[in-house]
């Protein structure tokens, strides 16, 4: 098998079990990756403290926690993209697994070939992650989920960082409120747009002291406006 240097940064294998832990460390460094190992979630944050990772591969079931409150978790600070690898593979999980923030998902037991097509999908996801978004006198950091505005962080949720993302990459374009719900809540909007509704809110409440704000355009969507 040929091996296959990865760029910069490593990848975060949070994995309990020593033997998937170590068959994995094994494959992906014959890849030609770095790979950076952590058994318990503690160790997990501990790494991602000291120095971000370029993508992430995590099992669910940790012994101090749970991979989704992990995921949960690192939504708000961070895009990194994350393969789930667990042993959970019923539809409710790997659903659940998605609207949390996965990339990815794959069960256990998994074919190895497999398992690298994905991670290496998974890196060119996080090639793909632009270091800054610059509108106007706004800037937005997709790795970290933040948006300055005038210099000063806006101190956004993850659901509002996500929203104001779509906006800022579509400035001309009005987006249905059925897109924005599907792509930042990562399911059917069906009913729940009041959601989305307070969401924008607060995000609008957030921008009223600058030259932006977003306009509901009737029966069509949303779009960011500039009123300086």
């Amino acid at each position: 098998m040929n091996s296959k240097k990865m760029d910069t940064g490593y990848l975060l294998l949070v994995e309990d079990e020593p033997a998937v832990q170590e068959n994995n460390y094994k494959i992906l460094k014959r890849r030609g990756y770095e790979i950076k190992q952590a058994y318990t979630l503690e160790e997990a944050r501990n790494i991602i403290k000291a120095s971000p990772p370029k993508g992430i591969i995590l099992d669910l079931r940790l012994p101090d926690g749970s991979g989704l409150d992990f995921l949960q978790e690192l939504r708000k600070e961070s895009s990194t993209p994350v393969l789930i690898l667990t042993a959970m593979g019923e539809r409710d999980d790997i659903l659940r697994g998605f609207q949390y923030g996965s990339d990815d998902y794959l069960t256990k037991p998994y074919d190895l070939s497999e398992f690298l097509m994905r991670v290496e999908a998974l890196l060119r996801r996080a090639d793909a992650i632009p270091e800054e978004l610059e509108y106007g006198e706004l800037k937005l950091y997709p790795i970290s989920n933040s948006a300055v505005l005038n210099g000063v962080d806006m101190l956004l949720s993850q659901k509002e960082y996500a929203i104001l993302q779509l906006f800022v990459q579509n400035p001309d374009k009005i987006l249905s409120a059925e897109y924005l719900y599907e792509r930042v809540w990562g399911q059917d909007m069906i009913e729940k747009e009041n959601s989305l509704k307070v969401t924008i809110s607060k995000l609008r409440n957030k921008l009223q002291d600058s030259k932006f704000t977003i306009t509901a355009s009737r029966g069509e969507g949303y779009y960011i406006e500039n009123i300086g």
